[in-house]
C-alpha cells in the first residue's frame, strides 16, 4: 500500500515558472466521496486512472491508484461524476532536492494556483521555495473534493471570489 505524505500551498508569485521542467494538462473529476476518503478519475493526454485515497491520518493517507482505458474515463467524466470538473495545468517545479507540484487551474477555477509537494516522512525538512505563499494543507477549503464542490454551486463564483481575494502569503 502505498501511502501519501504531501504539503500544500499558495503560490505567491510566478518566480517558479522559471524553474518548471515539464507541465501536464490534467482532468478530475470525483467519483464518489465517503467518510473516509474519495474515489476519483483523472485523465492526461495518454493515460487515464482512478485513485482511492484513504482517510488523513495527520499529513498521510493511503493512495491506491489503477489505470482505466481511457474511454472509460471520458465516460466516468461525463455521466459519473459529481459537481463539475477540475481542469488544470501541473509544472514540476525541482528545488533543493524536491520536486514541487504547481498546479494552476482553469475553467471555473481560474485563478487558483497551489504548489504542492510529495515528502518521505511527516517530519521531513525542506527548503521552502521563495514564491511560496502561506500554507493550506489542513484548510479544508483548498482540498480538491472542496474545489470541485464548489465550482458546482450556484454561488460558486461568489465563493471563488472570497476564497482569491485571500492573501497568498498569509
Amino acid at each position: 500500500m502505498r501511502v501519501e505524505i504531501e504539503r500544500k500551498f499558495r503560490v505567491a508569485h510566478d518566480g517558479w515558472r522559471a524553474a518548471a521542467t515539464g507541465r501536464r494538462i490534467l482532468k478530475d473529476g470525483l467519483v464518489g466521496q465517503f467518510e473516509r476518503g474519495k474515489v476519483r478519475v483523472r485523465l492526461e493526454a495518454d493515460r487515464a486512472w482512478l485513485t482511492v485515497k484513504g482517510a488523513r491520518s495527520g499529513l498521510a493517507r493511503a493512495e491506491f491508484e489503477y489505470p482505466v482505458p481511457r474511454e472509460d474515463a471520458e465516460a466516468m467524466l461525463a455521466g459519473v461524476c459529481t459537481g463539475c470538473l477540475v481542469e488544470k495545468t501541473r509544472y514540476c517545479v525541482p528545488h533543493a532536492g524536491l520536486t514541487w507540484e504547481v498546479d494552476v487551474y482553469d475553467g471555473q477555477l481560474a485563478g487558483i494556483i497551489l504548489a504542492e509537494v510529495e515528502l518521505a516522512h511527516e517530519a521531513q525538512d525542506f527548503d521552502r521555495p521563495d514564491w511560496l505563499g502561506a500554507e493550506v494543507t489542513g484548510d479544508p477549503r483548498f482540498r480538491q473534493t472542496a474545489l470541485l464542490h464548489l465550482c458546482g454551486q450556484a454561488d460558486g463564483h461568489r465563493a471563488l471570489a472570497e476564497l482569491l481575494s485571500i492573501d497568498p502569503d498569509r
